[in-house]
């Protein structure tokens, strides 16, 4: 847009004032000014926290007293007068070009892209017909009632100029007042778009003031050229700048850097190069990124954009406002001040600030059917609010010195007119900033729209009592110091006066009151919004590990915002957003004939359910975490159950479309989970050097080097993914946990011909009470178990995924299915017959041990979901195998459990000492009730679960006993020992979203066990230690076997014999003899194996100690080469453990 000012001087000012020719003004002065602003705009924010008094208000004020003093007392404050006086008489095209770009980007940025769409009619009403409605009355008062003479354009040129809602000083506002998210959209949206439709219609005026003539049809033709022309620039502007951004990698310097630069460039190009609206094109800008290129900014890189924004806000909005109380001091009492030559101004100023109000009125109240029945709607309490918050700022007086700068040179605009439009503008400014901006949240509270519902109160309530809890166990954490002794309760709770209002009874939210109307409703919709929060946030944390695409991202947020807005009438309803997006069209089948080539195939499938089985991973993974958070936090209750099976009933549909994949495609899923995990990886390990530098270990050179090689091993990932085979049923079986950890000839003798069983889902693989016949395991898809004796209220996910051993309990002991196994999901898994279990049971004890202390694993989640449901297999693999003692008693024999211990009785009968209860397996043993670790309602109540200080055997028992507290303790020093720099000091609790934060300390966290593999006669339980690290790292792990002595029968010969401590053979115990208990225990028992027994994990070096890496093939054994599935996932890198020592 041409410039609406003749510059017959330089951008900048620096002479003084008439009459003081002899005086100068050194240009750097200016910078002592934008010192002294922000010190004052320091201390004011600092000042006025926690008051009630805007902080744009006391800028205000502060400007006009600085500006007051420099006017006022004939410029005699120096140097700070003459950095005032170069302010002052800024060039107002430059003021607008310094400030407006970054603070209308930074204001239309942060909008939600989902509100903008909603409430886009009532923002186009207001800044349309609402502006010209505004210009209207404002310019016919000013032409009938004011006595200055004035034409039509003239008084049409100030009603317009005064009609725009200022963003500066509106957007400031409601991030202080932290007005709701719907009136906040309305009423800043409206002040972004009608700013740049006031500045068309005053460019207009402006041009018909100073000669121009326009026709009714040039008018039309002007506006719609600016205003649309200023979208399409914006668009174009940012469709460049995000393609630019995909070229950026994790580059958070150059990507904050081109957001500024895109923002003023737009600005110039379309204000001085195009002839259109600079701030409509910078709106347009902002709220494209806001819309696309949100999610392309992750981690740190959006905490530093946010920042850097918010700092860029603050600087120029503190600079502005500051500055538009000089210029309205210095129109008031500079050397041509109006006030010497108009009489009675101050009245006509009050005047017109009525009618600025009543116009506002007017504009809302003649609109309101239409505001009313778009977007959101709008009540008439919030319709008083938009009234009322009509507020102006630097835009209008930047305009309005416009006017007074052509003023001087201009023959169509006298003089008097140019001071009498700042007069009337910086007065319009400063009365609605200290009348309407100091009230408005008055006003909010007379309405009553700033208090807390009754649902949110009782969260509130609810959760400070859940924080002095927290604050207990910090301080049962932290209270013990090796340096410095313990610390005093009493005056540590002095000091936390936020929760000393706790009073009374703690009470859960949802309890019903009989003073509450419509409770149940209330409390489910609030509920429902926290819930889709959690949702929306476990997106954000699978964009920041490279789960999903932002692409995806962009689809799964807005799927959540649109259901927000249903809360109210509809239970959850995000899976209704995605479902144009997941479709499994027919067509597909048709390519899996014979028709087509095999990769051809492969390749356009998985390019194209790719962003489909995103989506539904996404969906039911950020489910599962939401569930149980609002589980872990509002417990179970009836309002958050209810919720709970809301989010289970919208998952059926995703886990349909993946079960249809998998059937269809088998090969599309393994390779998005493995790009997945890969990016992970790289991650993690980025983090890792990180850490290690912050904590001195690594020098500077050394990170950069080592950020850079894993950075360019990101690249390859993203840009050139390479191509693995899908693994045959052979090396399936291998890398199973139980198969995988036993020797190659007992496995053989096993598994002989088992191959790979597909179930659809909904297929019950054994009933409870059924002959157990065999055992399933899983290496895909999910299983559900139900139970009639087992109570499972506590277990929220009660399902089993790959890596689990099913039915191998009951196979073992001999007694029926204790738990219905049902597919939740398409399974692919093994059946192993129980005749083939039970022949290996004698020929070796290890063997036998090892397969007793794999079955407590499905066990110990039947038995103890409140405890074990969390584990992942792997943990609980690392449980067994680090951290378990399995011993077998005889009759007569008592056994105590150890203090923060828990036990499993597999096999056999005890009795608890002084009762006559007899406890059968299976069953949970926990020392008695004086343990605190256990002393837990759901545990004490739990079916299966005993409590006692000793149990007397009455029949030959085996029980397996897991040190769970040591456990934890060792992953939660061996989390702060591998991240160095503690990241849970402000988040102790580990987020959903970050479930896989153990993998950066993976190269500690499992050398011990690699150790144990590689010197097993260091080791009994070989076997289990194998086990846990194929439920990790599966084919990775080698089947080799080195320096081992076989013996005649094909098992390992032990290379010292073993002691006692071996299970007994399934034999009935004798009276005849007294027998000792044994005891076979895990990585603490002194019984050693034969290193054969073990079959060694290597490592990959350069040496003979190298892994077995094999490609993987997803075609069955029978394929041939022809029908191999050759498919592109991102793994570019192979990973390389550490050697032991």
């Amino acid at each position: 847009m041409e410039s609406v000012v003749q510059k017959p001087w330089p951008n900048v000012i620096i002479a003084a004032e008439e009459g003081d020719s002899e005086s100068s003004s050194n240009p750097t002065d200016a910078v002592l000014f934008v010192g002294i602003s922000l010190v004052l705009g320091i201390a004011s924010r600092h000042v006025l926290r926690g008051t009630r008094v805007p902080y744009t208000v006391a800028l205000l004020v502060l400007g006009i007293a600085m500006g007051s003093l420099e006017y006022g007392t004939s410029h005699r404050l120096g140097k700070v007068g003459d950095g005032i006086r170069i302010w002052a008489n800024i060039d107002p095209d430059l003021l607008l070009a310094v400030f407006l770009p970054a603070l209308l980007f930074e204001s239309s940025f942060s909008m939600e892209v989902h509100q903008i769409k909603k409430c886009m009619a009532q923002m186009i009403i207001l800044a349309g017909p609402g502006v010209l409605i505004s210009t209207f009355i404002l310019g016919s008062a000013l032409k009938l009632i004011f006595p200055y003479s004035w034409s039509w354009k003239t008084s049409f040129l100030l009603g317009g100029l005064l009609s725009a809602t200022d963003p500066v000083a509106v957007v400031a506002l409601l991030k202080e007042l932290g007005a709701s998210k719907k009136l906040s959209t309305i009423i800043e949206g409206e002040s972004l778009m009608n700013d740049g439709t006031a500045i068309v219609v005053y460019t207009l005026f402006f041009r018909m003031v100073t000669g121009s003539s326009f026709s009714w049809e040039t008018i039309i033709k002007f506006l719609a050229t600016v205003s649309l022309g200023a979208v399409g620039m914006g668009v174009a502007f940012g469709l460049v700048s995000y393609l630019w951004l995909g070229y950026i990698f994790n580059d958070s310097v150059i990507e904050i850097t081109l957001t500024v630069a895109v923002s003023y460039l737009a600005y110039f190009t379309s204000q001085e190069g195009a002839d259109i609206s600079g701030v409509l094109t910078v709106m347009t800008l902002g709220m494209f990124y806001a819309a696309v290129a949100r999610t392309a900014f992750k981690g740190e890189g959006q905490q530093s954009l946010h920042h850097f924004w918010e700092m860029v806000s603050y600087i120029a909005n503190t600079l502005i406002f500051i500055l538009s109380g000089v210029v309205i001091a210095e129109g008031i009492l500079g050397g041509d001040s109006i006030l010497k030559h108009e009489e009675n101004p101050w009245g006509y100023l009050i005047l017109l600030y009525v009618l600025l109000q009543l116009s506002r009125v007017i504009v809302v109240g003649s609109l309101y059917p239409f505001l009313h029945y778009f977007g959101y709607g709008l009540d008439w309490k919030e319709a008083t609010v938009l009234v009322w918050s009509g507020l102006r700022g630097a835009v209008a007086l930047s305009l309005s010195l416009s006017v007074k700068q052509a003023s001087d040179t201009s023959p169509y605009i006298n003089r008097e007119t140019g001071s009498l439009f700042v007069f009337f503008t910086g007065g319009i400014v400063f009365l609605t900033l200290i009348v309407n901006g100091s009230t408005t949240q008055f006003v909010l509270r007379m309405l009553e729209m700033d208090k807390l519902s009754a649902a949110k109160r009782r969260i509130l309530d609810y959760t400070k009592a859940e924080m002095m809890g927290k604050a207990l166990e910090a301080f049962g954490d932290l209270v013990d110091d090796e340096e410095l002794g313990p610390a005093d309760w009493p005056t540590v709770k002095k000091y936390i006066t936020c929760l000393h209002d706790l009073e009374g009874e703690h009470i859960h939210p949802h309890t019903a009151s009989e003073n509450d109307n419509n409770v149940e409703r209330m409390h489910l919709s609030d509920i429902r919004i926290r819930f889709l929060n959690g949702v929306q946030a476990a997106y954000w944390g699978m964009l920041e590990e490279g789960r999903i695409t932002q692409f995806t991202a962009n689809i799964l947020m807005q799927s959540v915002d649109e259901a927000l807005d249903l809360v109210l009438r509809e239970p959850l309803c995000d899976w209704n957003g995605l479902k144009a997006n997941v479709h499994f069209p027919n067509y597909y089948k048709f390519l899996q004939t014979n028709m087509f080539p095999r990769r051809l195939i492969t390749y356009f499938t998985v390019e194209r359910l790719e962003s489909a089985c995103y989506i539904s991973a996404a969906f039911l993974r950020a489910h599962r975490i939401a569930r149980q958070q609002l589980h872990d936090f509002i417990g179970d209750s009836d309002i958050a159950l209810a919720i709970i099976n809301e989010s289970e009933t919208e998952g059926e549909e995703a886990k349909k479309f993946l079960e249809d994949v998998r059937i269809t495609f088998p090969q599309v899923l393994p390779v998005l989970k493995t790009r997945q995990v890969t990016y992970s990886v790289l991650n993690h390990l980025i983090e890792y050097v990180q850490d290690l530098e912050k904590a001195g270990l690594l020098e500077q050179k050394e990170l950069v080097h080592l950020h850079d090689a894993v950075q360019t091993d990101l690249k390859k990932l993203l840009r050139n993914p390479p191509i693995v085979k899908i693994p045959k049923a052979h090396d399936l079986i291998n890398a199973n946990p139980l198969l995988g950890a036993l020797p190659s000839v007992v496995r053989e003798q096993i598994v002989g011909s088992t191959k790979e069983t597909m179930k659809l889902r909904g297929v019950a693989l054994y009933r409870e009470g059924s002959k157990p016949n065999g055992i399933w395991l899983i290496s895909n898809g999910v299983v559900k178990w139900a139970s009639k004796t087992i109570r499972n209220k506590h277990s929220l996910h009660p399902t089993f995924a790959h890596g689990s051993t099913l039915g191998l309990y009951e196979v073992l002991i001999g007694k029926p299915y204790i738990c219905d196994i049902v597919t939740d999901s398409v399974v692919l898994g093994f059946f192993i017959e129980a005749e083939k279990i039970l022949s290996v049971l004698g020929t070796d004890h290890a063997v036998e041990d090892f397969l007793w202390q794999e079955s407590s694993i499905i066990l110990s989640k039947l038995l103890l979901p409140q405890i074990f449901e969390k584990m992942t297999m792997h943990d609980l693999r690392t449980l067994v195998a680090e951290r378990s003692t399995m011993s077998t008693y005889i009759t007569g024999e008592s056994f105590e459990l150890p203090q923060n211990m828990i036990g499993l009785l597999l096999e056999g009968f005890v009795k608890t000492q002084g009762a006559l209860e007899l406890i059968t397996a299976p069953a949970a043993l926990f020392p008695s009730y004086g343990d605190r670790s256990f002393r837990v309602p759901e545990i004490a109540g739990a079916s299966f679960s005993y409590h006692a200080s000793s149990y007397t055997v009455e029949t030959r028992a085996r029980v397996i006993m897991f040190d769970v507290a040591g456990f934890e303790a060792s992953r939660t020093l061996q989390r702060r020992t591998s991240s160095l720099i503690s990241h849970g000091g402000d988040n102790p609790v580990r987020s959903p979203s970050g479930y896989h934060a153990g993998l950066m300390s993976w190269p500690e966290r499992h050398i011990k066990s690699w150790q144990h593999l590689e010197h097993p006669n260091e080791n009994r339980n070989n076997f289990s230690a194998r086990a846990m690290q194929l439920s990790m790292y599966g084919s990775m792990i080698s089947n080799k076997t080195r320096g081992s002595r076989a013996s005649p029968n094909g098992l390992a010969k032990p290379s010292k014999k073993p002691s006692h401590s071996r299970s007994y053979p399934i034999v009935p115990p004798t009276d005849s003899r007294q027998l000792i208990s044994v005891r076979s225990e895990g990585s603490t028992t002194v019984r050693k194996v034969g290193e054969a027994a073990s079959e060694t994990l290597t490592t990959p070096r350069g040496n003979t100690d190298t892994i077995d890496t094999r490609e993987m093939d997803y075609s069955s054994d029978e394929s041939g080469a022809e029908d191999e599935h050759i498919v592109r996932i991102d793994s570019p890198s192979t990973l390389s453990f550490p050697q032991a020592p």
